[in-house]
């Protein structure tokens, strides 16, 4: 958070802001949020990009807690938002792994059907997420990009001395998989 610093990420606030849109093109109303630690840019820049996303659109966001990047707080949030009758149709979830333990819970635990009853997308696309038993519709952190960003940023700043702070932020697609409705039409960002 440092203004001082460079800074090389994805287009977290995008991320968050496209995954918006795509659960409420989906059809879905009743969307909950498992965030990633609040005490980090990239969890707090996801859940304000989702937030303004659903805004805009017109819809209110039903549940939303601090997964803190933990599995095990990601699947204790899942048992907690998902304990009454009047349930999300649809959970963004702040990285992969949480959405992996999240994905579990609902579909081990509570017998829900992913994405017959919810819809689930995560962020950050690890190889993982593409494996059939998750097959987790995410959006994809543009690591490679991200990597020679960063190199550039730094040769410069070797080579040239340059005090220019340089804040970066990386536009990455939406991996559409099994894990969530897809809305009609849909493009598919698959690279």
């Amino acid at each position: 958070d440092d203004e001082r610093l460079n800074q090389v990420t994805s287009n977290n606030v995008e991320g968050g802001r496209k995954i918006a849109e795509f659960l409420v093109a989906g059809g879905h109303k009743k969307i909950a949020h498992i965030a990633g630690w609040s005490g980090s840019s990239t969890g707090r820049d996801r859940k304000a990009g989702f937030l303004a996303g659903l805004k805009e659109a017109g819809v209110e966001l039903v549940d939303c807690t601090d997964g803190m990047y933990r599995r095990e707080a990601a699947a204790a949030a899942t048992r907690e938002m998902f304990s009454g009758t009047d349930r999300p149709d649809a959970v963004f979830v702040g990285n992969d792994h949480m959405a992996f333990a999240v994905m579990d819970v609902l579909r081990f635990e509570l017998k829900l059907d992913v994405p017959g009853d919810v819809s689930v997308v995560g962020y950050d696309d690890v190889p993982l997420a593409s494996w059939p038993a998750y097959d987790l519709t995410t959006l994809r952190q543009p690591s490679n990009r991200m990597v020679e960003a960063t190199v550039s940023t730094l040769l410069q700043w070797i080579e040239e001395g340059s005090s220019d702070v340089q804040k970066i932020k990386i536009d990455g697609p939406l991996m559409i998989r099994g894990s969530a409705r897809i809305p009609e039409g849909w493009p598919d960002e698959r690279l």
